[in-house]
């Protein structure tokens, strides 16, 4: 399985400790450090996966839960009324993220906030985050990668001006954290709360021309 490159500056450190704690005879120490070793390849990986051929199909831009969806939410990055999914990952999610739709990225901009537990649903607010909203053939669809109590770093390729491929990867939150998508307030869901969904295979809705 691909690795995220991310990977390696965590992983290298932690291989040459435990090499060390073994050849000094602290060989408890040394398990603990490959033991993280091996986490840190398991955080990082990059599944490859099937993305809808379905234009108005939106898909998941991570995996993890559906923690919530608002129906009539208020997004003052486009100035209107529209559906808001919340999707919450745990450290045992992959943290790879993809673009949930295709289109032209209009704006991209990262805002400083506090770190809330990704769980709590102020952390959409509250905490620091990426925005980028994309223009796409259906209408604007923002997306937030959101950090969390444990996750303090933000991975964001997305530039304003580029294109945007639905299912392709932008990005990734260091360790535990929250995923936000809007659509326009016509648009049909195809999740739910509690949902499990996969980012980039899971459809999360249709959108309506």
């Amino acid at each position: 399985m691909k690795i995220a490159s991310d990977a390696w500056n965590f992983f290298l450190p932690l291989a040459a400790a435990s090499i060390f704690f073994f050849y000094a005879g602290i060989p408890i120490t040394g398990a603990v450090t490959v033991v993280l070793a091996l986490f840190v390849l398991f955080f990082f990986r990059d599944p490859s996966r099937e993305i809808s051929s379905n234009p108005a199909a939106a898909v998941s831009p991570a995996d993890g839960t559906v923690a919530r969806i608002d129906h009539d939410w208020y997004d003052e990055t486009t100035g209107e009324k529209r559906i808001r999914i919340s999707i919450f990952l745990t450290i045992f999610n992959v943290h790879i993220n993809r673009f949930p739709v295709s289109g032209k990225i209009v704006s991209m901009e990262f805002r400083e906030g506090k770190y809330l537990a990704a769980f709590n649903h102020l952390a959409s607010e509250e905490n620091s985050q990426s925005i980028v909203v994309i223009n796409s053939d259906y209408g604007k669809v923002t997306v937030k990668q959101i950090v969390g109590l444990i996750a303090r770093r933000i991975v964001c390729s997305a530039r304003q001006g580029d294109m945007a491929v639905k299912g392709e990867r932008y990005g990734l939150i260091r360790f535990g954290s929250r995923m936000d998508i809007t659509f326009p307030a016509n648009t049909e869901l195809k999740v739910k709360v509690k949902d499990k969904v996969q980012g980039g295979s899971s459809v999360l809705a249709h959108l309506v021309s």
